[in-house]
């Protein structure tokens, strides 16, 4: 099996003792799934990865798309989902949720 072209870490708050704290992981309900479902739809070799805390929680709920390094606050809707993924397409990350 080839290694994906990208991946997207999607923050799920969890952290070293187990318990999630933040608000990532209250956010994201159906998240990962629509996410998954869209990259399907839309053909792209990328991998979907649930992470532990990515310390970003005044920001949340945080995606980070590899190997290019865009890290995303807010990303709560599927609208935004669909910017982050159409940006990915067009190799240009949306400016409105990027991290600076």
């Amino acid at each position: 099996m080839a290694t994906p072209e990208r991946q997207i870490l999607v923050c799920q708050s969890f952290r070293v003792k187990g318990d999630p704290k933040g608000i990532c992981h209250k956010q994201t309900d159906g998240f990962l799934q629509y996410l998954e479902e869209e990259i399907l739809d839309r053909g792209l070799d990328m991998q979907v990865v649930a992470t532990g805390c990515l310390k970003q929680c005044e920001s949340g709920p945080i995606m980070v798309v590899q190997p290019d390094n865009w890290w995303f606050k807010g990303v709560a809707t599927e609208a935004v989902i669909d910017a982050i993924l159409d940006g990915i397409e067009e190799g240009e990350p949306p400016s409105d949720h990027l991290i600076d």
